[in-house]
Formats: structure tokens, sequence, C-alpha cells
């Protein structure tokens, strides 16, 4: 990573219900309070999960209403993107980004990703196909200053998801304790690996979060292991259950807005302000990417 280039990170793993969008929230959230000026981009899918835990998805759904919604993230993907900036200026980027309270900026999911992978996929060439959104980044958000891009991306291995390992070379993959999140793991450092030998695209698998954690059962004492050791230096600190995650998603917020957490949303903040630091260290080097502590704010 090069001294001009903002840090870049995904949020992936071939399965949904990982807590992946939850993590990609807090994290953004993490970040931000650390002095990181931070823009989170949601590739997951057009019912926008990222925008409903900043509270932003009821002015989305009414851009998209009004046909109000255009540009989006999905055309910055098509060939006449380069035309509707020529046509626009400097509002065509600015369109796509929401700022959010708790702050992170977002550039919002859209209906028009339901169609994008196919799209994609007519794209003969897989040097053009996966590096659309490199090209996006590099020509047109880089020049925005932020410190960190952070890309949540589909539950499902496509052409989309390709885009963001391509653009961003780095993932955090949330996992709970289990044999099967244990497997996706796996499976997920064979697609890197094999990505690299395809595409010669190196993608890092830069941290392991673990979700949804109950450190009083055996069980997650085990798996924490495990991880511990087939990811050696790569696993964050374990985020514990708490229905306050899910509270603060259902509020369109996370835990840090809380202004009386839970002992367990407590936990929660700690385990993803570690977490927020540990990732500094992995990005680095980069100057525009800081690493002050959440309590020196």
């Amino acid at each position: 990573m090069n001294s001009t280039r903002s840090a870049r990170v995904a949020t992936f793993i071939d399965k949904g219900g990982t807590g992946k969008t939850t993590t990609a929230a807090h994290l953004g959230v993490a970040l931000s309070r650390q002095g990181n000026d931070v823009l989170m981009i949601d590739l997951a899918g057009k019912q926008g999960d990222l925008s409903k835990h900043f509270g932003v998805w009821e002015t989305v759904e009414r851009w998209i209403a009004e046909d109000d919604d255009w540009p989006n993230i999905s055309t910055v993907f098509q060939d006449e993107w380069d035309i509707i900036v020529d046509k626009l200026g400097d509002s065509a980027v600015d369109d796509l980004i929401v700022e959010t309270e708790e702050g992170p900026d977002l550039v919002p999911a859209h209906p028009g990703l339901d169609s994008l992978d196919a799209e994609l996929g007519n794209i003969d060439n897989p040097d053009e196909r996966y590096s659309r959104l490199d090209g996006f980044l590099d020509e047109y958000i880089e020049p925005l200053g932020y410190d960190v891009v952070l890309v949540d991306l589909p539950g499902i291995t496509n052409n989309v998801t390709y885009n963001g390992l391509w653009a961003t070379r780095s993932v955090i993959a949330p996992a709970e304790m289990g044999v099967f999140e244990a497997s996706q793991l796996q499976a997920l450092e064979k697609d890197l690996h094999r990505m690299e030998d395809n595409f010669d695209v190196e993608v890092e698998l830069a941290m392991v979060v673990p979700n949804k954690v109950d450190r009083r059962t055996k069980l997650a004492d085990e798996y924490l292991e495990k991880y511990e050791s087939a990811y050696p230096e790569r696993v964050g600190e374990p985020v514990p259950v708490s229905q306050d995650i899910r509270n603060a998603a259902d509020s369109g917020h996370t835990v840090f807005a809380f202004e009386e957490p839970s002992s367990t949303a407590e936990r929660a903040i700690r385990s993803y302000e570690a977490n927020a630091e540990q990732l500094n260290t992995k990005l680095q080097p980069n100057p525009r990417f800081k690493a002050e502590a959440a309590s020196d704010d």
C-alpha cells in the first residue's frame, strides 16, 4: 500500500448471518472514534442493512421511491460512469455519499446491485470485470482524502465480491464458534489463494473476528484456541453475544450510541475498539491512517 492511498478493507465470508454487516458498522464507528475519516460502502445487497445500522435507510428508501437515487452505487460499475461524471461534475460522487451521525460516511446499497453480478459476468476480460470498483476508488474516492475505506460485501462469492476483494486486498472475516464456521474460514483462505493464483492479485485475510462469543461455555474456549492456532496474530478480540447489539441495530445505531450501555454492550464496545486498533496495525504503513486511542478523544 502506497502512502497516497487510503487504507482499504472488506468484511466478507461466504456465509450469511455471521454478523458481517454488524462487524462492519461497529468497526467503522470505532475507527472513526480513533480519529480516522472513514467511508463505508455497502455492496451487501439491496436490503440496505448497513444503512439501517446508521438510521438512514428511510431516507435512502425515499430517494429510491421518488426516483431521486441516480447516480447510485451500482452505476459506478457501468461503462457509462465516466459519462455520468462528465455530465454532473463533482456532484456525481457527492450524491453517492450519505453522512451518518456516528462518524463514518456511507455509500448506501441500492436495488441496482441485484442485477450487477450478471452484468459484470457479461464482461469477458477478467481483469476488467473484477477491477471496476478499484478503478472507481482510485480515480474518484482517493481525492476525497478518506483515511479508511471499508467495504461490506455480499455473503456469497460472486462478481461483486471479487470486485471488493480486488479493490481492498484485505479481508475481515467474522466467525461464530462452530465447526461449520471454522470450515468457512478455511474455504475463504483457499478462495483468496485461488484468486492470487488465477489473477495475480494478493488478498490478505487481515483479521478473524470471533463473533457472538459466550465465554461461559467450553465450546467458545475451544474454538477460540483453534482460531488462534490456525490464524496466529490475526484473531481479533472476541465480541460477546449481546442482545443490545441487535437492539441497537433495530433502533438505527450501533452500541457506541447507547447513553447507558449494558455490561455486555460495554464489553462489545471494548472489543470493537481493540479490533480497530489491531486493524490499524495490520493496514499500516499509511500516514493518513491514524492510530489514536478512543480514550484520547
